[in-house]
């Protein structure tokens, strides 16, 4: 097993705040792996990737509050909503075979926005301990 690290030296090694270490620890984004005689909390070298993963989902536009409700367990329903996002799909191309040249440039911009996310919901995955 890897040493544990305390609150201060994930928060350096994940390149961020301590408050933020215990914001989203208050939210569930990660947990402690244990806790010392002192009560001092001791979190695994994980949640240095969680952290880069939540950055990374934040930084595209993913709430916190998002994240943490995906990450209760037996939450949400992975298939189907990814069949919903193939039903989508093919609609977003029936719309953009039809549509105006206004509408195609706002089309165009959204579809480069939804491929930004899925690269970094694949990028994330790959990258995201389990908890």
């Amino acid at each position: 097993m890897s040493r544990l690290l305390r609150i201060g030296e994930l928060a350096n090694l994940a390149g961020v705040s301590t408050r933020t270490v215990d914001f989203y620890t208050g939210l569930g984004l990660i947990e402690p792996a244990e806790r010392t005689a002192g009560n001092f909390r001791l979190y695994s070298a994980d949640c240095i990737d969680r952290i880069a993963a939540i950055r990374a989902l934040e930084a595209n536009g993913v709430s916190l509050a998002d994240m943490a409700v995906a990450l209760v367990p037996g939450k949400g329903d992975l298939p189907g909503q990814l069949t919903q996002l193939q039903v989508d799909l093919d609609t977003l191309r029936e719309a953009a075979a039809h549509s105006g040249p206004a509408a195609h440039q706002l089309l165009l911009a959204l579809t480069a926005r939804l491929q930004s996310l899925i690269a970094t919901a694949i990028e994330v995955t790959g990258s995201l301990p389990p908890m």
